[in-house]
């Protein structure tokens, strides 16, 4: 079992930035692939980006490569996403989740999720 817990969402205008925090615990969350989706109003989950037990390889959706930069600090028990030059087509409740599955972009553990809102 592992908790997810996230933070750092809030009201942000247009081109501006903001970070992602997800707080996780429980048994072997560290051995985990983690990532991050994201639900906009009217609209299903998607994926947005993912990375590796070891932070050695991120996966990013096409919609926010180079705008987006997901991390995770192991002693810390946390995983970031850095969002800049947000839209606000970026509007959207972002969930944490694990352990993600490449092959299909799902996850069995999720958090309640952060709500964004990107003003233009």
């Amino acid at each position: 079992q592992v908790q997810l817990v996230e933070s750092g969402g809030g009201l942000v205008q247009a081109g501006g930035s903001l970070r992602l925090s997800c707080a996780a615990s429980g048994r072997n969350w560290g051995s985990y692939n983690m990532g991050w989706f994201r639900q906009a109003p009217g609209k299903e989950r998607e994926f947005v980006a993912a990375i590796t037990w070891s932070g050695g390889i991120t996966y990013y959706a096409d919609s926010v490569k180079g705008r987006f930069t997901i991390s995770r600090d192991n002693a810390q028990n946390t995983v970031y996403l850095q969002m800049n030059s947000l839209k606000p087509e970026d509007t959207a409740v972002y969930y944490c989740a694990a352990p993600v599955r490449v092959s299909s972009w799902s996850a069995d553990y999720w958090g309640k999720g952060t709500l964004v809102t990107v003003s233009s």
